[in-house]
């Protein structure tokens, strides 16, 4: 953020770093403004109120944590390895889970609500279509996304609260991930 003019991308940048700290309750406008020697006018230059920003925050949050994850994911060649580079990226420290847990932890805000129920479902389509590609019938494949999707939230928790559980370097980072793969692509338990 250059000198004292903000645009949008620097309000909703500040204010995604906010909701990773300190959770929803943390995009508020005069804090915010405060935490960068701004007046909350410039906020409300760009946002006509807090939940303005917040929405547009959440747009941002969407586009950086999933769509742009995915289109990374996307450049692999076979479902094996898009879940690869999928894991590989979510399960990436720097990757920053604390957006993820605010949201879920405030997840009956309804703006809130909107956007984790979106995203999710997005998420769980995206991951059932990997598994349909490898041969999974179409619920199995949704199970398996449902199941995908519950290691990565866990291992989001784990990240945040107790991070000496889970590989530091990257090779074990990476072998972590082979790991759960593993056990995601193995033969299904039932037909479906």
């Amino acid at each position: 953020m250059s000198g004292n003019r903000r645009s949008k991308a620097d309000w909703t940048a500040l204010a995604l770093a906010a909701l990773a700290e300190g959770g929803v309750a943390a995009v508020a406008v005069e804090p915010l403004a405060a935490r960068v020697g701004a007046t909350k006018g410039s906020v409300y230059w760009h946002f006509p109120s807090r939940d303005a920003l917040l929405a547009a925050t959440l747009d941002r949050w969407e586009c950086e944590h999933t769509e742009n994850v995915i289109r990374a994911a996307d450049q692999g060649a076979t479902a094996t390895e898009r879940l690869r580079l999928l894991f590989g990226a979510v399960l990436d420290p720097e990757h920053g889970v604390g957006v993820e847990l605010a949201l879920l932890a405030s997840a009956t805000d309804p703006l809130v609500a909107d956007a984790v129920g979106r995203v999710t479902e997005r998420r769980l389509a995206y991951l059932a279509a990997q598994f349909a590609e490898l041969g999974f019938g179409r619920a199995q494949a949704r199970r398996r996304a449902v199941v995908a999707y519950s290691v990565y939230l866990g291992q989001a928790q784990l990240m945040r609260a107790a991070p000496d559980s889970l590989p530091r370097s990257s090779p074990a980072r990476r072998a972590h991930v082979a790991d759960i793969l593993r056990t995601m692509l193995s033969a299904p338990a039932e037909p479906g």
